[in-house]
């Protein structure tokens, strides 16, 4: 099967489904995706086969998405090779992240993308959206202003409408540039596996003491440090922090 293909200037965001359901909305996501020249699809646990004879027909053309997806277990392995990725919500969530309207959040990947940066865009499973401990994983969130009393959108709505404002931006804008100070941002992955020996080098010290405080903590925690993207250069720099605050001191 011939690979679809991202106009060369540019890398696209690619675009992952956590938990999508159905295998119709599946394949509308992908007819969206085609009509945006979005090609990356990624699906987390997907209930419904997204090859079924239901997702072909409803991708109208566009089978060639759904036939390149890659299917994962986690979500955190379908985000370990981006450095920085969005996440749609339409609720309020007890947590501190930026908020971005589908057009401000489009100029902000677009304007990373300069940098070869690998972005991401998550959307959540039809029924209940995506949950606390996965928007943790993403540096900011898009929320798409709609009319109060009816706000609800089809899973492919949501993506042609965030598709749309990438598409506008990245054929009929100028390039912009987006400045790393010489170092490349680091991956999910990277950023993953810092906070994991972060958060063990805290439970050894005791920091997790209380057990029905511990999950939020470690959300918290983590939100600090996905907030914003991290360079390679920062990362190390975590790491020698970590390392020096658990060095025993020399009594000498």
């Amino acid at each position: 099967m011939k690979k679809v293909i991202n106009t060369p200037q540019y890398q696209a965001p690619s675009i992952i489904l956590v938990r999508p359901q159905l295998a119709e909305n599946m394949g509308m996501v992908a007819r969206a995706m085609m009509n945006c020249c979005l090609s990356d699809l990624r699906l987390v646990c997907p209930r419904d086969n997204h090859l079924s004879e239901k997702a072909i027909s409803a991708a109208s053309g566009a089978q060639a998405i759904l036939e390149d997806a890659t299917v994962y277990s986690s979500l955190n392995e379908a985000i370990a090779d981006k450095q920085f990725v969005l996440a749609t919500t339409a609720r309020q969530r007890d947590m501190t992240k930026p908020v971005y309207a589908p057009q401000k959040a489009i100029d902000l990947i677009y304007t990373v993308t300069q940098k070869n940066t690998n972005t991401a865009i998550l959307f959540g499973a039809e029924r209940t959206g995506l949950e606390n401990n996965e928007l943790i994983c993403a540096n900011g969130i898009i929320e798409i202003p709609l009319n109060p009393k009816h706000a609800s959108l089809n899973l492919s709505q949501a993506v042609l409408l965030v598709g749309y404002e990438w598409f506008q931006k990245a054929h009929f804008q100028e390039n912009t540039h987006y400045e790393t100070g010489g170092s490349a941002l680091a991956t999910k992955q990277e950023v993953d596996t810092f906070l994991t020996h972060l958060e063990s080098k805290l439970k050894e010290r005791g920091y997790f003491r209380f057990k029905d405080k511990e999950e939020r903590m470690r959300h918290n925690l983590r939100n600090i440090f996905t907030r914003m993207p991290l360079s390679h250069s920062e990362i190390k720099t975590l790491y020698g922090v970590v390392t020096d605050l658990i060095r025993i001191p020399n009594k000498d």
